[in-house]
């Protein structure tokens, strides 16, 4: 019986560690793949879980229609928006921001994802170096992980002392209230997934020779210290939560629930106001009597396998 068990427990983890590998994928790969995919017993996926990737494809475009709309507000206007995303490795984040940015134009909607500080930038005011990606006049921008790195894997690794931790808890609340006066909206969230969800996560990553870049020796260290990363967050989000920079928790361990909800969340924090569509005329293209297009070399024509 426990041999039974042992093989039930494997079979579903494995059908599960295969969800989360089509879950990853760009979304036009992901409905090709839906299509494809089996039950444990062979047979095609329940027609439940169809319905929902239906849904969830239209809610999804529905959503970005808006964000482009609010895109839209955001250059007319002149507003500033600064959005963090914060969490634990794997729980989702990058995901969100991708779905954000598909359909958006990238000259006025940024991702700031920064490296490590070099040498240099370890001398500077802590704040320095974020400053100089806040958006200018009708910008967004995304930080993909943000100046709480201080209250999370600084922390947790070592890089910084108590005293440093607590000069940013001092610093932090004066910084993002200067910010908002200056006229910068700050939209701060945290992904917060389970335990076996970031193991499960991590582990579809080490199988997945499509996503080991992910993995970084730092990401296998943070699963070693759960706890000591779970006592951070929690004084990060107690000590960091005011009026002007509230944090707004997001549940990760559904992805495509989470990007859902996260975005429709985030269409709600900014008063935009849909603009009249201006008529778009597609100009008459002129012809001259002696054009001729010149042929391209064949030795540059990049060869049609597919």
């Amino acid at each position: 019986m426990a041999t039974h068990d042992n093989s039930f427990h494997s079979e579903t983890f494995n059908a599960r560690l295969l969800q989360e590998f089509y879950d990853s994928y760009d979304e036009e790969l992901e409905m090709e793949l839906d299509d494809l995919r089996f039950n444990d017993n062979g047979e095609p996926q329940q027609e439940g879980d169809r319905a929902f990737r239906r849904r969830y494809f239209r809610e999804l475009l529905h959503l970005q229609g808006e964000l482009v709309k609010l895109q839209d507000w955001v250059m007319r206007t002149g507003h500033r928006v600064v959005i963090l995303f914060e969490g634990r490795d794997a729980a989702g984040k990058g995901g969100v921001i991708k779905r954000i940015t598909q359909r958006l134009n990238p000259r006025t909607c940024r991702v700031a994802a920064l490296p490590a500080p070099n040498d240099r930038e370890k001398t500077q005011w802590y704040f320095q170096r974020y400053i100089a990606h806040l958006p200018a006049a009708g910008e967004m921008v995304m930080f993909d992980r943000s100046w709480y790195n201080r209250a999370g894997v600084e922390r947790v690794m070592g890089f910084c002392n108590e005293a440093e931790v607590e000069e940013f808890y001092r610093s932090v609340p004066e910084f993002e209230k200067m910010l908002t006066r200056s006229g910068i909206q700050i939209i701060k969230y945290w992904f917060s997934i389970t335990d076996e969800e970031q193991e499960l996560r991590f582990l579809s990553r080490i199988h997945d020779p499509l996503k080991q870049w992910k993995l970084s020796p730092m990401d296998l260290e943070s699963r070693r210290r759960w706890e000591d990363y779970t006592e951070a967050k929690e004084e990060m989000l107690e000590r960091t939560h005011i009026p002007e920079a509230p944090w707004w928790v997001v549940q990760g361990v559904d992805k495509k629930r989470a990007r859902l909800n996260c975005i429709s969340h985030l269409l709600q924090q900014v008063p935009y106001e849909e603009s009249e569509s201006k008529t778009i005329m597609l100009p008459t293209r002129e012809r001259h009597e002696d054009y001729r297009r010149a042929p391209v070399p064949e030795n540059m024509v990049v060869p049609e396998k597919y």
